[in-house]
């Protein structure tokens, strides 16, 4: 093999063209590897920060609460309230409704059509009709007041008349207000 100047130079030309590629490959898979961690070290930094802005609007907030606290027990006295204040249940606060007073506007009655050739009369619609506040019907209306005029109803419902007394008994219950004993200083 008889290799000339030209032939030698031009091989090492070559050569010396793909270790620059080799040595550029080798850099740029490296620019990126660190690219790639500071890019991590970043989203790292930001959960950190919002770490540190959680805890200190967690400590802001329960240093707040002791604060308020503190005032509670020196200056207002208050205490959370009891479950014996709450209504216990959907019948209890049924029992709480009164009946309207003088003023009070007419309870919301419904339309009832009547149906063609069923010869019904006017009574027969006011049966249909029920009030939302009492749930008697309309024909029973005038019999109700005649028996509130005689007096109580005594065929009510025993679960009833202790709900009515429980929730009598409520607004005191709710209205009383406890209060702590103050620190000495």
């Amino acid at each position: 093999m008889n290799f000339t100047s030209d032939r030698i130079r031009s091989i090492g030309w070559i050569s010396t063209l793909v270790i620059c590629g080799a040595v550029t490959l080798g850099l740029t898979l490296r620019v990126n590897a660190v690219k790639s961690q500071v890019h991590d070290a970043d989203k790292r930094i930001v959960y950190v920060q919002q770490d540190i802005d959680f805890l200190q609007t967690e400590f802001q907030t329960r240093a707040n609460q002791q604060a308020l606290s503190d005032l509670n027990d020196l200056e207002f006295g208050y205490k959370a309230p009891v479950a014996a204040q709450y209504i216990e249940g959907e019948r209890q606060l049924a029992a709480l409704g009164l009946p309207a007073g003088p003023g009070a506007p007419a309870p919301i009655r419904y339309a009832n059509a009547e149906q063609a050739g069923d010869g019904s009369s006017e009574g027969a619609s006011l049966l249909a009709m029920v009030s939302p506040v009492t749930g008697a019907t309309a024909a029973a209306m005038p019999q109700a007041s005649a028996k509130s005029d005689s007096g109580r109803d005594s065929g009510r419902d025993p679960e009833r008349d202790s709900l009515a007394r429980d929730a009598a008994a409520l607004g005191k219950r709710l209205a009383h207000i406890e209060v702590a004993e103050a620190v000495q200083q």
